[in-house]
């Protein structure tokens, strides 16, 4: 396993949204001017098929399709993240060796759980990730996120990046994401290559204080949080702290106000997408809240509302 300071992946990977037409199926030319936008913005990856892409609401056929589709498209011009999350230990490992089949550089998975009180105990979890582990040979990015409502100490966390294969990166957006991040990192050591931040970079400069070298973000506004974190790898601490500041509006509006739904709205503003909606029962953006968001969005003249037009 590489060591962690020349990870095999670092920078922003930000999720793709799953586009829809306005009868809620999907938009296959729209998906893939989505991913040449998200790509024009100077990422260094994307992720797909994760929680902000309305994962749960997508069919195994259509999961199929858009994988096979999506990583195709790309073409190698970047490495792609496939969320594989399933409760399931067998059905898992399948979806995550057909994304590698496909092409995946790397697959996310939450801990396995259902609803509200459905969870699997320490062991338990460690028997899931070492099983997936064995039915590929690409990363896999462990993604600790309290939808999946299930306590991962970072005890755990670091006995599987030493013990398991495949389990080196993870993608912490917790509370208190930048004291879990030092101690993974402290505790696992080389074996954790990629301490990532999530939930959309809100906490993104005190999760790179504290050793992050990776962020999975939205997929509005790659142009503006990408320098950040080269600035910040660069040693230019000051200068990304300045640029994170100057966005920080915006983060706020997609993480508080809008969630999945901000980088549709976005895309749709600027012409990249002709249709924005959610898939039922996902409500759609408040008008009021939508129209905040591309104001706060215009002042800082991001290329989601240029590169159509």
């Amino acid at each position: 396993m590489p060591p962690r300071s020349t990870p095999r992946y670092r920078g922003i990977f930000p999720v793709v949204p799953t586009i829809f037409d306005e009868r809620g199926a999907l938009d296959e030319a729209g998906q893939l001017r989505a991913v040449d936008f998200m790509i024009d913005c100077g990422v260094e990856g994307l992720c797909i098929l994760a929680n902000f892409s309305e994962q749960f609401v997508i069919s195994d056929e259509e999961r199929e399709r858009l994988t096979s589709l999506i990583l195709s498209h790309v073409g190698g011009r970047v490495p792609v993240i496939v969320t594989t999350t399933h409760c399931g230990t067998r059905l898992c490992a399948e979806r995550s060796r057909r994304a590698q089949e496909l092409g995946a550089a790397m697959v996310m998975i939450m801990p396995p759980y259902h609803g509200a009180t459905i969870r699997v105990g320490e062991q338990g979890i460690f028997d899931f990730f070492r099983a997936v582990s064995d039915a590929i040979t690409i990363p896999i990015m462990i993604q600790d996120a309290p939808v999946a409502g299930t306590p991962l100490p970072v005890s755990l966390l670091a006995r599987m990046a030493r013990e398991i294969e495949q389990v080196s990166y993870f993608k912490v957006e917790v509370p208190q994401a930048a004291a879990k991040l030092r101690r993974l990192i402290a505790e696992g050591g080389d074996a954790v290559e990629g301490p990532w931040d999530g939930e959309e970079a809100i906490t993104l400069i005190p999760d790179l204080d504290a050793g992050a070298t990776g962020s999975i973000t939205g997929g509005g506004y790659g142009d503006l949080i990408a320098p950040i974190l080269r600035d910040y790898a660069a040693g230019r601490r000051e200068e990304a702290i300045a640029a994170y500041t100057r966005c920080l509006p915006l983060i706020n509006y997609e993480n508080r106000q809008c969630g999945l739904l901000a980088t549709k709205s976005l895309m749709r503003e600027g012409g990249i997408i002709a249709c924005e909606a959610p898939r039922h029962p996902i409500t759609p953006l408040d008008p009021a809240i939508r129209a905040g968001l591309i104001e706060t969005a215009r002042r800082l003249d991001p290329l989601v509302l240029r590169w159509a037009r």
